[in-house]
């Protein structure tokens, strides 16, 4: 079983930067996919980065260039840099984990364990 909890979200205008950081708890955290998704109001689920136990990393093309996915195996941490972020960049943020420890794992459905959220509000 994997726990997983978000922090790092918050209020900041066009622009800035946030640091969104997910600590995870299990023994076996090194070898999972993890990777991070965002859901705004009325809109599903979306893919936003992934890195595997390579530390090989994906992201969406919505992100690429400005956001950064990094892991900390010791400290169970995986962690999400947001630079010059975007009205539309507003949503919760998700940190979730794949077991199957996919290459690559952009869906939804790869995931199994997931965290509370954490809201990241970006204003213009």
């Amino acid at each position: 079983q994997v726990q997983l909890v978000e922090s790092g979200g918050g209020l900041v205008q066009a622009g800035g930067s946030l640091r969104l950081s997910c600590a995870a708890s299990g023994r076996t955290f090194g070898s999972y996919t993890m990777g991070w998704f965002r859901q705004a109001p009325g809109k599903e689920r979306e893919f936003v980065a992934c890195i595997n136990w390579s530390s090989n990393t994906y992201y969406a093309d919505s992100v690429k260039g400005r956001f950064t996915i990094s892991r900390d195996t010791a400290k169970n941490t995986v962690y999400l840099q947001m630079n010059s972020l975007k009205p539309e960049d507003t949503a919760v943020y998700y940190c979730a984990a794949d077991s199957e420890r996919a290459y690559r794992a952009t869906m939804v459905v790869q995931y199994d364990y997931w965290g509370q959220g954490t809201q990241v509000t970006v204003s213009s």
